[in-house]
């Protein structure tokens, strides 16, 4: 039997190192980690991993921003993915009124910092967040600031562009048929279990794991819980 090939996607500003030890875990396939490079829309990002992947279908699994790349390319092509994982992520557009003008001004607030202070800086206040409150002083912490740091102001201009513009995924997600997998940090205060929970709803089949003592960074703050679980993931039968 031939090898199967499954595709990690990144989230905002995050590289291979978010995937680092799932990328291990699935040494039993082969394993694309790409980048997007400046493209500044999730359906030109989901254009560059299409142009990546191979003529059959493949796995797919995306963290935060990786996780709306992954239903765009479901949206553009479904016939392409074998199977698929959404970690840590979410399916809405930007919110109508004072609640979607609050995440622009925040988000563009942050690129400020980036373009004055320098990716690091800006990953110190960000990420605090984005973390179980337990890791803020280990080591992993400082993993992630260094991931951030490695990105460009430019890069992040494009991804805030992207997810300001994101489009309403419901319909991709409720309509999707192959072997599902929503992933959650049971902390995660970015994009919380409960939007994770709605999501399981609108996606008839698919399968909820939640990972526990973490935050949003999942796979690198409880890497051995998430690699499980996308190896259960990979290993579960295909549709018949």
């Amino acid at each position: 039997m031939s090898r199967p090939t499954v595709f990690l996607l990144p989230g905002l500003v995050c590289d291979a190192a978010v995937w680092r030890e799932q990328r291990a875990a699935l040494s039993f396939a082969d394993c694309f980690i790409p980048s997007y490079g400046e493209a500044d829309s999730l359906t030109g990002m989901a254009h560059s991993v299409l142009r990546a992947m191979p003529a059959q279908p493949v796995a797919l699994a995306g963290h935060s921003m990786g996780g709306r790349v992954a239903l765009e390319i479901a949206r553009l092509a479904p016939e392409r993915i074998e199977r698929i994982a959404l970690l840590d992520t979410g399916i809405d557009p930007i919110a109508e009124g004072e609640a979607g003008a609050q995440e622009r001004q925040k988000r563009e607030a942050l690129l400020q910092i980036a373009r004055e202070q320098g990716m690091r800086e800006m990953g110190a206040q960000w990420a605090r967040g984005m973390v179980h409150e337990d890791f803020l002083n280990a080591p992993v912490f400082n993993d992630i600031l260094e991931m951030i740091g490695r990105c460009t102001p430019a890069i992040f201009a494009a991804q805030i562009k992207a997810l300001l513009n994101r489009p309403d995924a419901t319909a991709v997600l409720a309509g999707l048929r192959c072997p599902t997998l929503l992933l959650c940090g049971r902390q995660d205060a970015w994009s919380p279990l409960a939007r994770h929970e709605r999501m399981h709803a609108l996606c008839p089949g698919s399968e909820l794991v939640v990972i526990e003592h973490s935050g949003h960074m999942c796979t690198m703050e409880q890497p051995a819980a998430v690699s499980r679980a996308l190896v259960d993931w990979m290993l579960a039968p295909g549709k018949p």
